[in-house]
Order: structure tokens, then C-alpha cells, then sequence
């Protein structure tokens, strides 16, 4: 089991986060865009609606790739003396970020690229679990941190 995370994965952490600000950011242009084209069937193609179309396929291609390192080397283990409940909750809240990182970006694409409107409401419907699962992903890497005084905040900022 590996001590901590490699620089390929840190990386890929952080750059999917700041990808992920972007997005949330540029909602407003591919939305509009989007429900420009249910009614018409036609939108005004804009940088911003491109970014976000290519942003979000890069994000999905980014975290198959950190799924498959994690999946081939593992993760750090969480420290011992951890609680078995924020063992399970920090697991749990894993999980759910990889499942709506990955489901995300589909159930976009299926909705720009199949205009599909119902795909357009599970994307919207994401957007919110996302953020809640994040804030709770930062509230418990903060509490490891100041509370605990363990070192898993180390992990995603040096490499092993």
C-alpha cells in the first residue's frame, strides 16, 4: 500500500479541481446555449460554450486516468487511529466524487450532443451533490488537518 499519492496523481488532483471551478463558473453560457437550441434548434457557438463542451470531456478523460492509477496502485491508508466513522464517511464521500465526476460529463455530453433535455435535468441535478460533496471533501481534509493534526493533507500537496 502505497505512503502517498505520486506527482502524476497530485496533478491530476488539482487540475480537475481547478477545472471543475471553471465549469461551474461558465454554467451560465452553455445553459443558455442549450436551451437556445432545445427551442430553435439553433445557439450562438461562443468560446465559452466550447470550453465548457471540451472542459467537461476533459475532465471525464482526467479522472478515468486518476481512477485507473488508483485502481493499479491503491491509496494511502487513512491514519490509524482515524475513527471507523470518518473512515467510512471519508471512503463514502470518495466514492460519490468519483461517481459524479464520471457521470457528470456523460449525462452532458448525452444532453449537448443527443439533445436530451431529461440528460440536461440529471446534469443540473449533479451540479449541487457535486459542490455539497466537495465542501464536505475540504471540511474533512481541514478537520484531518487542524483537529487531528494528522498529515493526509501532505499527501495531495508532496509527492510520495
Amino acid at each position: 500500500m502505497p505512503k502517498g499519492y505520486t506527482r502524476t496523481q497530485i496533478v491530476l488532483h488539482w487540475l480537475i479541481f481547478a477545472m471543475l471551478i471553471g465549469m461551474i463558473l461558465n454554467e451560465d453560457a452553455i445553459g443558455e446555449a442549450f436551451r437556445a437550441y432545445m427551442r430553435s434548434g439553433t445557439f450562438t457557438q461562443t468560446p465559452l460554450v466550447a470550453a465548457h463542451v471540451f472542459g467537461g470531456l476533459a475532465i471525464l478523460a482526467l479522472v478515468v486516468v486518476r481512477f485507473a492509477i488508483k485502481a493499479r496502485r491503491g491509496a494511502p491508508p487513512l491514519p490509524e487511529n482515524e475513527p471507523a466513522l470518518l473512515k467510512l464517511a471519508a471512503h463514502g464521500t470518495h466514492l460519490a466524487l468519483y461517481a459524479i465526476l464520471f457521470l457528470m460529463p456523460i449525462s452532458g455530453a448525452v444532453a449537448w450532443f443527443g439533445a436530451q433535455g431529461w440528460a440536461a435535468e440529471v446534469h443540473e441535478i449533479f451540479k449541487p451533490l457535486l459542490i455539497l460533496l466537495v465542501t464536505i471533501h475540504v471540511a474533512g481534509a481541514l478537520y484531518q488537518q487542524f483537529v487531528l493534526k494528522t498529515d493526509v493533507m501532505n499527501r495531495m500537496r508532496k509527492p510520495e
